[in-house]
């Protein structure tokens, strides 16, 4: 995967992605590869009305887009594009005041995210240490070693997040919070 330039949320697409429905369907569609919104909607226990309106919110931002070449008549087709993947948050003062709820929720989301995958590590771990590992440190940094620290950590991601079609014989997707666990044992 070629170096990229990050790239800032800005408040329509990060309003995407403040949606729990939206979020998990982002989740499956990276980690699973392309569905319809009839299998998002029985995934998810929804109507599919409901998972055809949030899967064009997803294609607005840009998060997403529809294989033509599989969908036929009302079965649409999606899969995750092959947008920026370093896509970061603005800080609250890049944001106007009305916009800084949606970066909250949005936090808050993938915290809540994180702390179930937390939770789900020592059973992964048990199934199958070669596939789960965690590392903790402490490390004393001045601010421009934090940044430099932080920009190469997302470096050693991007160098290591392929599409499926571009991944090794083998390879599982991987969730990694500074803690890796294979993320196709949903």
């Amino acid at each position: 995967m070629k170096d990229e330039e990050p790239s800032m949320l800005d408040p329509a697409r990060l309003k995407a992605l403040a949606h729990p429905m939206r979020r998990l369907m982002l989740r499956h569609l990276s980690v699973h590869g392309p569905a319809t919104s009839t299998t998002l909607g029985e995934l998810l226990d929804a109507k599919t009305g409901t998972t055809s309106y949030h899967l064009r919110q997803l294609e607005k931002a840009g998060f997403i887009e529809e294989i033509p070449e599989r969908s036929t008549g009302r079965e649409r087709w999606w899969r995750r594009t092959r947008a920026l993947r370093d896509m970061r948050p603005p800080t609250p003062g890049q944001l106007a005041p009305e916009d800084r709820p949606v970066l909250i929720e949005f936090h808050r989301m993938g915290l809540e995210e994180d702390r179930e995958l937390f939770e789900r590590f020592p059973a992964a771990y048990l199934r199958d240490p070669r596939w789960a590992k965690a590392s903790r440190g402490l490390g004393r940094m001045t601010e421009e070693e934090f940044e430099e620290f932080f920009e190469a950590y997302v470096a050693l991601l991007m160098r290591y997040n392929r599409t499926p079609e571009e991944a090794p014989p083998g390879a599982r997707p991987m969730f990694i919070r500074l803690f890796a666990m294979p993320a196709d044992e949903e």
